[in-house]
């Protein structure tokens, strides 16, 4: 297969796009032989890959975000964490935090913890316990039941979790991409310590 030639404006146009730097979109359209939707792909994967190694690295600085909504009755605070002050500073991180503080406001499902690691326990017991019963009264075969059920229960992990919520501004990313993104951009540990979510009228 010829391997096409990369052109200054194409990795220019990448750059644009995705953040990311010169060589890196150089790399990532070299891989994808000049397919630009492929090297944003590639550029995706490979920020995450990155921001996963750096998740052990300490995030003592950040932004506390605020979102309130114009009728008064429903506020958002958002804790983000990030490794330097001056990457908190920047106006990528600002929006980053912006970003999910509308999110949690505006998203359909309002998330009810950061991780699903962080969800609490009988709340998963509570759903696998009707979940159980929802697929037994449906007459599925007994030898699918526990299967059916944990595949609900991965989707209401999916569901109620910030981090594995489609994005509400671009549902092909879920929030937890949005951050990694940006952990790939500045090449800090960038995470989401915690949030809280008030609406007049709920508990």
């Amino acid at each position: 297969m010829t391997t096409k030639t990369i052109s200054s404006k194409e990795v220019s146009e990448l750059r644009q796009r995705t953040g990311a730097g010169v060589m890196d979109c150089k790399k990532a359209l070299e891989e994808t032989n000049g397919d630009m939707e492929a090297a944003v792909e590639f550029l995706r994967k490979s920020g995450a890959a990155k921001a996963d190694k750096r998740a052990g690295r300490t995030a003592g600085e950040g932004l506390v975000g605020t979102y309130i909504h114009h009728n008064g009755k429903l506020g958002v605070l958002v804790e983000v964490n990030c490794e330097t002050d001056f990457v908190a500073r920047t106006d990528d991180f600002k929006q980053l935090v912006k970003s999910i503080a509308e999110h949690i406001a505006g998203t359909p499902t309002p998330p009810i913890a950061v991780d699903k690691d962080q969800i609490p326990a009988d709340k998963v017991a509570n759903e696998r316990r009707i979940f159980t019963e929802q697929v037994k009264e449906s007459g599925k075969p007994a030898h699918l039941v526990d299967k059916i059920v944990e595949g609900k229960v991965e989707s209401f992990y999916k569901d109620v979790s910030l981090l594995n919520q489609p994005w509400v501004r671009d549902d092909k990313k879920t929030v937890g991409e949005l951050v990694k993104e940006l952990s790939g951009k500045t090449g800090e540990n960038i995470q989401v310590r915690r949030f809280v979510r008030f609406q007049i009228g709920e508990a």
